[in-house]
């Protein structure tokens, strides 16, 4: 009787016994000799452990060879299961716990890795488990530290036997090879056996996976996946396994193509809260009686689907978060570069009429707004052309930087005093945001205003975070509102002042002291400048940097000595400082490819070695060994996250945590554009850095961190996702 394992074997002669007498008398000898030769050992060396046995079923540990000759030897951890009964596969489904083998105890091993056959579906009281019943074999490569000396194997295998409940047992087998030749032994066509019914890319059993793709919507998504077979499908199924938390019904199947291409699509449902499958990794197993094939991929919809629209009260809350976020950016360390030109703007109306104070803060609110407003449009251009859509990510492009560069750096030689005179052209008019005289330029103190929000951009603030996805995950009206409200709050503080211009008449009067007050914040706006240079060395290359830097000083050169060497022509100049100007913005761009020590692959600093890079695939498989994972998004421009990681990461409490061996440390880098990473924060609904999650099994779908962290909400988190750790790794019984 193929397949069948002895204890069947045993209840099905046992039956024949009762109803044939004769035939009993005449099969007594088969039946004693049958069981001795299934029982007993098969080779002169042992190939099989004794076996662990239980009313309900019992395991041994099998060898496909008498001896190791080599590296590898192939094992199998074989089961013979009561009628009924059933163990499980390495993804149980709703319920139930896969065996796991710990082969601590053994001498001679490296490593052993147990192989997973196609599982069967079991459907008992509305949930969907995977495992095996009967007789099955889990094969087990198994490597020696030294080739060719003896291997003694000790396997401790926990494991649960199901029926409408479950056991859990522990068994203790072991198994000794010696050194030799490795012949064969009659247990090896039994693990080869089952080897080949191991999924694997699925060309040598003629299946294939076309594609994997989301239908449906971010509520209620369905997992789509496309097969084709050499030969007609006879009964396919989809084993899913995707992000903790989430749970696979049976998929519905429809055939095609004579019966050789499947398309099979199945319900995704979780019972946490704002949780999307879209951007997950997931691995879906296609397979067909013993045949199957599997295959990693990443939960996407082809045609993103629009989310539902809030209420209007809801949407007014969310508008705002937006107002109180964007006043909050005032306070945040990404706008501190600007502080001196916002000092500056306002210690310059001391003893003005209330109308010139008005006009004058009012543009600057403009300049904050239109800037805004611009954001806002890029960000629908970005998506109507499909592109990734980001807080800041401008500050990802060279061009943008080096720009940006320019800007500051030519405040800061106004305000050193190098030209007192605007240079002809936008450049100049951009430059003179004032001269100490009371013909104070509006256009200046507008350009102000959109050089704050321009700093502002490369980091989030507290509710900016929520209102920014909300409005980049849906269309061009909620994203125009949100960010007018954004810049209404970034605003704020120069409409409050256009609203009551009395606030600033106990500023003094413009004197002398403002020379001194123009040098210093000069020199913090020079510093900001080659802040920027060294964001900008990160992603051309640190001689492409070196050369912007240069041309930098030589049109501050220009600015501050041309007027005395070149007095005869005042054009020449204006004309070489323009030249200057537009060569520092376009060298960047135009050499980040072709100069030596361009950028290569992103160096890992002496102290960050051991940050592994992010890998949001990786994460579910830590969680599921009992392991902290804490995620560490930044950038190179990103103000905010340095000064998180100064007075947070790297802090002694902070550290002591990320340093504890059970904690695996993850970084993403978005120096540098990344899709990987937009698809990472947007599967949080974050657009914008810093961002920090912490996972573990109290929390396996990862908890986000606020943007400003602190070491009393990074010790709590640690706390709450390792609530399940110890009940995570005792083995249950499940019904």
């Amino acid at each position: 009787m193929p397949g069948v394992g002895p204890f069947r074997r045993k209840r099905l002669l046992i039956n024949y016994l009762k109803n044939r007498t004769f035939a009993a008398a005449l099969l007594a000898g088969f039946l004693a000799f049958g069981g001795a030769l299934a029982l007993a050992p098969q080779n002169g060396v042992a190939a099989a452990s004794g076996w662990a046995e239980e009313e309900q079923g019992r395991l041994r540990l099998i060898s496909a060879q008498q001896s190791l000759a080599g590296e590898a030897v192939d094992l199998g951890l074989e089961f013979d299961l009561q009628p009924g009964w059933k163990i499980y596969w390495r993804s149980p489904g709703d319920a139930g716990l896969p065996p796991r083998a710990d082969w601590s105890g053994s001498e001679n091993l490296k490593q052993a890795e147990i192989a997973w056959p196609v599982p069967h579906r079991f459907s008992l009281f509305g949930l969907e488990t995977f495992g095996y019943g009967d007789q099955i074999v889990l094969p087990v490569r198994a490597l020696a530290e030294r080739p060719g000396e003896p291997l003694q194997l000790r396997a401790k295998v926990d494991y649960l036997l199901c029926e409408e409940i479950c056991i859990p047992y522990t068994a203790e087998l072991s198994l000794d090879l010696p050194a030799g030749e490795g012949a064969r032994t009659p247990q090896a066509f039994l693990i080869e056996s089952f080897r080949g019914q191991v999924p694997g890319l699925g060309a040598e059993r003629g299946l294939g996976i076309t594609n994997v793709t989301l239908t449906g919507s971010l509520e209620a998504p369905r997992l789509q996946v496309t097969a084709r077979s050499e030969r007609p499908f006879q009964a396919p199924d989809l084993l899913v396994e995707g992000p903790p938390g989430f749970t696979f019904g049976v998929p519905e199947v429809s055939l095609s193509d004579g019966g050789k291409q499947a398309r099979l699509s199945v319900a995704a449902t979780t019972v946490l809260p704002d949780k999307v499958l879209e951007g997950k990794a997931v691995t879906v197993t296609v397979t067909d009686g013993p045949r199957g094939i599997e295959k990693d991929a990443v939960a996407q919809f082809l045609t993103p689907p629009a989310p539902p629209a809030p209420s209007l009260a809801a949407f007014a809350g969310l508008l705002g978060l937006a107002l109180l976020g964007g006043l909050i950016l005032n306070l945040m360390p990404c706008v501190l570069p600007v502080l001196s030109i916002k000092l500056l703007s306002v210690v310059q109306q001391g003893g003005r009429e209330r109308g010139a104070v008005r006009l004058s803060f009012l543009a600057s609110a403009a300049g904050v707004i239109f800037s805004f407003l611009v954001l806002a449009s890029l960000a629908v251009a970005l998506k109507a052309t499909g592109l990734a859509v980001g807080w800041g990510i401008q500050f990802q492009q060279p061009l943008f930087l080096s720009a940006l560069a320019l800007v500051m750096t030519l405040f800061a030689y106004n305000l050193l005093g190098f030209f007192e005179v605007p240079l002809p052209g936008f450049v100049g008019r951009l430059a003179a945001t004032g001269t100490g005289h009371e013909d104070h330029s509006l256009l200046g103190n507008f350009a102000t205003g959109a050089l704050a929000t321009l700093m502002a951009t490369p980091c989030s603030a507290p509710f900016l975070g929520t209102s920014v996805g909300f409005a980049l995950a849906r269309g061009a009206l909620e994203i125009y509102l949100i960010f007018t409200a954004l810049g209404l709050g970034l605003a704020l503080p120069y409409l409050l002042v256009a609203a009551a211009p009395r606030l600033v008449a106990w500023l003094p009067r413009p004197g002398h002291w403002m020379v001194t007050l123009r040098r210093v914040l000069g020199l913090l706006l020079a510093a900001t400048a080659v802040w920027l240079l060294s964001v900008l060395a990160a992603q051309v290359g640190a001689l492409a940097a070196l050369l912007t830097g240069g041309l930098l000083l030589g049109l501050g050169l220009v600015l501050w000595k041309g007027p005395k060497l070149m007095a005869q022509n005042r054009f020449a100049t204006s004309a070489l400082a323009v030249v200057l100007a537009l060569a520092a913005f376009a060298l960047p761009a135009g050499l980040k490819s072709d100069l030596p020590g361009g950028p290569g692959p992103r160096q890992t600093a002496a102290n960050d070695l051991a940050w592994r890079p992010l890998d949001a695939a990786a994460i579910p498989g830590l969680v599921a060994e009992g392991r902290v994972v804490f995620v560490d998004v930044t950038a190179d421009w990103c103000i905010t996250c340095q000064v998180n990681k100064k007075l947070v990461l790297n802090s002694d409490s902070v550290a002591a945590l990320l340093s504890d061996p059970s904690v695996v440390r993850m970084r993403g880098d978005w120096t540098l554009p990344s899709d990987a990473i937009s698809s990472y924060l947007a599967s949080f609904g974050r657009y914008g850095i810093p961002f920090n999650a912490v996972y573990g099994p109290g929390a396996p779908e990862g908890l986000a961190l606020p943007e400003l962290l602190s070491q009393d909400a990074v010790t709590a988190a640690f706390g709450q996702v390792r609530r399940a750790e110890t009940a995570a790794r005792v083995p249950q019984t499940l019904e």
